[in-house]
C-alpha cells in the first residue's frame, strides 16, 4: 500500500488512543511488528500557541518510523499552521486529521465528529491542510450522526477530491461512542466509493476478526486500538497471518519480555516517579486472563519504584511456571 509517496510496508496501523499511544507506547508496538504508529490526538490550538503540553506530545523516536501524528480543530487556519509546524519540526511521516472523536470537549469545539455535520467547513479545513504540507496527509472518520453512513461517504469524496492520501473509517455512529457494533458494511461501500486506500477500524479483537474484516469490506489495510492495549503482539500476528495465513501466539514469556520492556521505556521518558504512576494500571492489561492474575494485578496498583515492577513481574512467572498453569501460548487478544 502507498499512501500518497510513502510505501507502506504492511497493512496494520496502531489506532490513536488519547493518554495511550505516548512515545514508549508507540516503540513498544512497534517493535512487536506493527506497520503504522499513530500519536495521540494533538490540538492544533496547542500548536498555535506553542502549548509545552502539546509539544511533549510530539516527541519521536526513530524506531517508531513511520509515524502518523494525529492533529484535530476546526478553524482551517489554524489547523494549517498546525500542519506546517508539524511537517517543518521533521516529526510525522503521515499527517492526520481527526473527524471521529466523540468526546464532548472536543466536539464543543466544532472538532472531531462535529466537523461531520458541517460539510463546508470540513472541506475548507481539508483544502488549507492540503496547501499547506506536502506530507502524506489521511483522515479518520466515523458513520456520522446516523446509521446511514451518509456523511462519511461524503466527507471521503470531499477529502479525496481535496488530496487526501487515504481515509479510515471507523463505522459506528457519532453517539455510539465504542458501544454496540461496528458496521463494517460501510467500509465496503466507501472502498467502492471512492479510490484511495481505506483503512478499517472497529471490533477487530483478534486476529481472524483483521482478516474477516479485509476479506468482507476489500479494505487495504487494518487499525486496531483497544486490543493492542492488552496484547501488542496482535497487530505482528495480523501482519503474519495475512502473509502467510498463520500467526504465533505470544508465550508468556513474551509477555513478560514486554511487561519488562515497557517499563524501561516509560521510566525513560516519563521519569520513574512519574512512569511508576502510569504504569501501574497499564501493565495489568498485559496478564489479563492468566492464571492468578487477578491477585498479581493488585499488587501491580502499588508498584512504587522501577525494581519493585520488576521483581513482581519476576515473581509472577516464578509462580506460574511452577505450579505449571499452562499459560505459554495462550491467547490475550
Amino acid at each position: 500500500m502507498k499512501i500518497g509517496s510513502l510505501a507502506i510496508a504492511g497493512s496494520t496501523f496502531l489506532a490513536p488512543l488519547a493518554g495511550i499511544t505516548n512515545l514508549p507506547f508507540r516503540r513498544l508496538v512497534k517493535a512487536c511488528g506493527c506497520a503504522v504508529v499513530c500519536s495521540e490526538m494533538i490540538s492544533a490550538k496547542g500548536l498555535f500557541y506553542n502549548s509545552q503540553k502539546t509539544l511533549t506530545l510530539l516527541q519521536t523516536h526513530k524506531d517508531e518510523k513511520p509515524l502518523s501524528v494525529q492533529i484535530f480543530g476546526a478553524e482551517p487556519e489554524i489547523m494549517a499552521r498546525a500542519a506546517a509546524a508539524i511537517e517543518a519540526m521533521g516529526v510525522a511521516d503521515i499527517l492526520d486529521i481527526n473527524f471521529g472523536c466523540s468526546v464532548k470537549k472536543v466536539i464543543k469545539q466544532g472538532a472531531g465528529v462535529a466537523l461531520m455535520q458541517d460539510m463546508e467547513n470540513s472541506k475548507a479545513v481539508l483544502k488549507a491542510v492540503r496547501k499547506a504540507t506536502c506530507l502524506p496527509f489521511t483522515i479518520k472518520i466515523r458513520s456520522g450522526w446516523d446509521r446511514s453512513g451518509s456523511q462519511a461517504l461524503q466527507l471521503a469524496r470531499i477529502a479525496q477530491d481535496q488530496g487526501v492520501d487515504a481515509v479510515t473509517l471507523h463505522p459506528r455512529t457519532a453517539t455510539q461512542g465504542f458501544a454496540g457494533t461496528a458496521d463494517w458494511q460501510l467500509i465496503r461501500q466507501l472502498k467502492k466509493k471512492i479510490s484511495i486506500p481505506v483503512i478499517g477500524n472497529g471490533d477487530i479483537l483478534c486476529v481472524q476478526d483483521a482478516a474477516d474484516m479485509m476479506n468482507q469490506t476489500g479494505c487495504d489495510g487494518v487499525m486496531i486500538g483497544r486490543t493492542a492495549m492488552a496484547n501488542p503482539f496482535i497487530l505482528s500476528q495480523v501482519e503474519s497471518y495475512l502473509t502467510h495465513g498463520t500467526c504465533k501466539e505470544p508465550s508468556a514469556s513474551d509477555i513478560f519480555r514486554k511487561m519488562k520492556a515497557l517499563i524501561h521505556l516509560y521510566v525513560a521518558h516519563f521519569g520513574e516517579e512519574t512512569a511508576c504512576k502510569m504504569l501501574r494500571g497499564r501493565l495489568a492489561w498485559f496478564v489479563k486472563g492468566m492464571p492468578g492474575c487477578s491477585g498479581f494485578r493488585k499488587e501491580l496498583s502499588r508498584i512504587p519504584a522501577t525494581n519493585a515492577a520488576l521483581e513482581l513481574i519476576k515473581d509472577y512467572e516464578y509462580r506460574l511456571n511452577a505450579q505449571d498453569f499452562g499459560c505459554t501460548g495462550e491467547k490475550h487478544a
